[in-house]
């Protein structure tokens, strides 16, 4: 199934437009989330094609949040792509036990995170 819209959740207005412009410049329709909890609303009520996830949140982080979604019958076909500053193998092996698709480090390199999309679509 093509890309088409995407759930960028990040708690830094900095990083989340970063990457709306990155993506919406591709042609992607950007949804944004916040936190943990908008990003659990925002992936019932959007029903994106994929979701690129921070994980150092306040409130609900990105792991409990991943969780939250892969786990729910409504989003759990939605692939998620951690994006965090995280970097030991411990954070992804961990990410990618909550249900993320996949897990990049900050500070995402651009044509990487592109091409790992389009590898999904």
């Amino acid at each position: 199934m093509p890309i088409k819209k995407i759930l960028v959740v990040d708690d830094s207005p900095t990083e989340r437009l970063a990457m709306t412009e990155l993506l919406s410049a591709k042609g992607y329709q950007v949804v944004t989330a916040d936190s943990g909890e908008s990003a659990i609303a925002r992936s019932k009520s959007e029903m994106p094609d994929l979701i690129l996830m921070d994980v150092v949140m306040p409130g609900m982080n990105g792991y409990q949040a991943t969780r939250t979604i892969s786990r729910d019958e409504a989003t759990r076909n939605i692939p998620i792509i951690m994006c965090t500053s995280k970097g030991l193998e411990t954070d992804r092996i961990w990410g990618m036990r909550q249900g993320a698709y996949d897990y990049l480090v900050k500070p995402v390199d651009p044509t990487e995170l592109l091409a790992r999309i389009q590898a999904l679509g």
